[in-house]
């Protein structure tokens, strides 16, 4: 999920700089695939996550544990808002959504150009809330990795060990 929504935030920041032609047009087009798979990508996760209960947090302090729980809370509303937003910003543009070239999903609202501003604006400050809680994760496992030495980046890799032996 990492890799995707760095992907699909990339591609995002780089493409609404190009000037408009049929390829500025494919990579909107390829965003909003990536985007309709990530929200695809995360109700398949919250099923499993129903399912198979993720293992217990290593021991640490409290407020970490609490940090923890409440980013991947965020973490989870962002990855459902995110792509949500882009569908109705792009739906208030009027421009439909063709998943794959294969699939046309509906628009969720007409098009307006007062929503099209309002959903931009959702679209553009949710995803910068997600990158940052993304990064922040990414960074706190391997913190976790690599200074406390626990199995909290092997909880999210499957096969990783945890670094051993004392602290350099």
């Amino acid at each position: 999920m990492a890799g995707l929504l760095g992907a699909c935030w990339g591609v995002g920041s780089w493409m609404t700089e190009l000037a408009i032609s049929p390829r500025k047009l494919q990579w909107y087009a390829w965003h909003k695939w990536a985007g309709v798979s990530i929200f695809l990508l995360l109700l398949v996760r919250l099923g499993w996550r129903l399912y198979q209960l993720p293992p217990p947090l290593p021991v640490m302090p409290v407020w970490q544990s609490w940090a923890a729980r409440l980013n991947h809370a965020l973490l989870y509303v962002l990855m459902a808002v995110v792509p949500l937003s882009g569908w109705l910003f792009s739906s208030a543009a009027g421009f439909t959504t063709v998943w794959f070239g294969l699939w046309t999903l509906p628009n969720l609202v007409a098009k307006d150009a007062n929503l099209q501003v309002v959903f931009r604006s959702i679209h553009d400050l949710t995803t910068s809330l997600l990158a940052i809680l993304v990064v922040l994760h990414g960074a706190m496992a391997i913190k976790h990795h690599w200074l406390d030495r626990d199995r909290l980046l092997a909880r999210m890799i499957p096969g990783l060990q945890p670094r051993s032996g004392p602290r350099s």
